[in-house]
């Protein structure tokens, strides 16, 4: 039977470690964003005997995965057995083991596979191969997570509310922060039964601000997505989310008797428009178009809640770099047949940001009291064509095909001039002053890490 074994150690305790892979969001966090695996129900602390229903899609096919947990020693041990899924069989045992100057991780997995002999010899270079790049990743996560929360150590755990918590960047940062051991609520227009949710509906200005009495935190990232042609209608939808949204928000938690120390708000570099190779930090002014409109609007809305006293902080987001969505993810496929290039004079700036290290940015400013006003969540620029053409390289494919701006017009048309043709070199200045560290501020070794294609 083949048997996979990938260790790390860790400083932190036995019980530390097991803890946090005890809490929900686990799963959440340790799935590699190439890898389509979804859990079909809530995520739960881990208990013995439990079920978890998965669906793993592999190619164009979606595969049930069913698991259980058993043989729970708590700083010791734990172990998830498939009991419907791909293998013949699949155990995966979590070891913990004190080292003396740490914790000694151990994943142990033993797999069969189904369909004989032949079969096996022809799954198992695959199989094992994508247990290297995920475990790698998984791995790398980890410690990066750990070391995160380890550096706030001192801070009590909060209670934290979130909107936009199964969006794009919302699902894995309410995973990092349960995780870590804050308490997450879901702010959502279909609350569960029996849950920490929170229910509002924002197009109709529906809160009850009652059930936001007693948090310690805010964090809103709820928006209308802005991908698409902008029609005439979409623009006002893109516009009235998150004016009136985040308006919404705001005056409930400023009629609040015990309200919470800090909102932090999402934004977007857009606020600058199209500025050429001028450096942007936070105190440069707004530009001109439709997206610092709606980045204008979207932050004067937190006003409410500045005033009644909650420190605010406004991210304004560059361009996320992850494979599940965003602006990077309809790029993998022509890149990878060698259709990539340049886009337009491939001249403007493209900002950019890991999603780990956009995790850990809300994260800083939710736990650094100093912070306040915008923060730019960037961790480097590049004009376009310097984008492309590393994004080529770590795909291993050339980046040489252009995509005219008259195509680009044509096609996406005003969404295409403002987010694609359009640059602006912004610089991370309040987060640098504020000691924060990135991850990744090199751009090859950032799209290594979130495309699983670190070089060993």
């Amino acid at each position: 039977m083949p048997r996979f074994v990938r260790t790390s150690v860790l400083p932190e305790t036995p019980g530390e470690l097991f803890a946090w892979h005890a809490r929900p969001g686990a799963l959440t966090r340790l799935t590699p964003p190439w890898r389509l695996l979804r859990r079909l129900d809530p995520e739960a602390p881990l208990q013995e005997g439990q079920r978890i229903r998965l669906q793993l899609g592999i190619g164009p096919w979606r595969v049930p995965w069913t698991a259980w947990h058993r043989d729970l020693v708590p700083g010791e041990l734990f172990v998830d057995e498939m009991l419907v899924g791909p293998f013949k069989s699949w155990v995966h045992r979590h070891r913990f083991q004190d080292t003396g100057e740490g914790t000694e991780l151990r994943d142990e997995i033993d797999y069969e596979f189904p369909g004989g002999a032949l079969a096996a010899r022809l799954a198992e270079p695959l199989v094992r191969s994508m247990l290297e790049r995920d475990f790698t990743w998984r791995h790398g996560v980890l410690r990066s997570d750990l070391e995160r929360h380890r550096s706030f150590r001192q801070n009590p755990r909060m209670r934290v509310a979130l909107t936009g918590g199964t969006g794009l960047i919302g699902r894995q940062l309410g995973a990092f922060l349960s995780t870590g051991g804050h308490q997450v609520h879901q702010i959502t227009r279909r609350p569960r039964p029996q849950s920490l949710d929170i229910g509002w509906d924002p197009a109709r200005g529906r809160l009850d601000a009652a059930d936001l009495e007693g948090l310690d935190a805010v964090i809103h990232l709820a928006g209308e997505p802005i991908a698409g042609r902008w029609t005439r209608a979409h623009k006002t939808r893109i516009l009235r989310s998150r004016v009136q949204g985040t308006l919404l928000l705001s005056q409930a938690l400023a009629s609040l008797k015990d309200p919470p120390r800090v909102l932090v708000s999402s934004s977007a570099i857009g606020y600058y428009g199209d500025r050429g190779e001028e450096a942007l930090p936070e105190t440069s002014p707004s530009g001109t178009g439709f997206l610092a409109e709606v980045c204008r609007g979207w932050e004067a809305a937190t006003s409410p809640a500045r005033e009644a006293g909650i420190r605010v902080v406004q991210i304004r987001t560059g361009l996320v770099l992850t494979p599940e969505g965003g602006a990077l993810a309809p790029m993998l496929l022509p890149f990878g047949l060698g259709f990539g290039g340049p886009v337009g004079s491939g001249r403007q700036f493209w900002s950019w940001i890991g999603s780990e290290d956009l995790l850990g940015v809300y994260h800083h400013a939710l736990l650094r009291e100093d912070l306040q006003g915008p923060i730019n969540a960037v961790a480097g620029s590049c004009p376009n064509a310097e984008f492309v053409r590393t994004l080529g390289r770590v795909l291993g494919r050339p980046a040489l095909l252009p995509m005219p701006a008259p195509v680009v017009r044509l096609v996406l048309g005003e969404m295409g001039e403002e987010l694609l043709l359009a640059g602006a070199r912004v610089v991370p200045e309040r987060l640098l002053e504020s000691g924060f560290q990135f991850r990744h501020t090199d751009l090859e070794s950032a799209l290594r890490q979130v495309l699983g294609r670190v070089r060993c």
